[in-house]
């Protein structure tokens, strides 16, 4: 057991380090310049120089990388060139919407997938399962983009239910804010619960056809109590 602990560390050690360099790589072959991205176009190139040197742009590419995988293992993710500020302070920001967002589509994803898999595996082959089978072949088929448009033009323009007009933050209080996240949220968790429904129904056949529920059957389980 400790060695397979040892081992699946030592490869996620170097999955990171691999990720890491490709990273890195990436950031060094893309064109631009930092110190002109943040001095902007007419800079002199004394003042550029001195910004990169600042910056540590002017250090060679291995002692750069060190540099930065010292200062991820501190914490420190760097200072943001477009925005001026940390950029922990930018992903912490985000985050209050982010994680908010995440969770409520997570929910409906699994309210919304779970039964309807159940269902969809209990109706075999009727018109119920016929049914939940296309709506998850369409929800699969739609483009994510595409079925946000048809929500906004649903939801927010022609019923008027819900806000289509960006996030206000949650100053505006915490019933704004979510009512902004709702459609979203929609948009996100309906093409995933298309996906899970999919998949919790060949699983619930695959486990009804399993010997120990045929042996639950055969001592009077009734089939709604095996499926939940």
């Amino acid at each position: 057991m400790t060695f397979l602990l040892a081992r699946r560390l030592l490869g996620l050690v170097v999955t990171l380090a691999a990720a890491s360099i490709i990273i890195f790589l990436i950031m060094e072959v893309l064109p631009g310049d930092p110190a002109a991205v943040i001095l902007g176009v007419g800079a002199e190139e004394a003042t550029l120089a001195a910004l990169r040197a600042e910056l540590g742009l002017d250090r060679p590419p291995a002692e750069r990388y060190l540099a930065w995988i010292a200062d991820l293992a501190r914490g420190d993710l760097g200072q943001s060139h477009t925005y001026a500020v940390p950029v922990a302070e930018l992903i912490s920001e985000r985050l209050t919407v982010t994680f908010p967002l995440a969770l409520i589509a997570m929910v409906l994803t699994t309210v919304i997938a779970v039964p309807a898999g159940v269902v969809a595996a209990r109706l075999r082959g009727r018109a119920g399962d016929i049914g939940i089978s296309v709506l998850a072949q369409i929800g699969i088929a739609i483009p994510n983009f595409w079925f946000a448009m048809l929500l906004i033009m649903a939801l927010a323009v022609g019923l008027g239910w819900l806000p289509a007009g960006g996030f206000p933050g949650w100053d505006a209080g915490a019933l704004s804010a979510l009512q902004a996240l709702v459609l979203p949220a929609i948009a996100l968790a309906l093409p995933q619960a298309a996906i899970l429904t999919r998949v919790t129904r060949s699983s619930m056949l695959d486990t009804i056809g399993e010997d120990y529920v045929r042996t639950a059957r055969a001592k009077g389980l009734t089939r709604n109590a095996a499926l939940w």
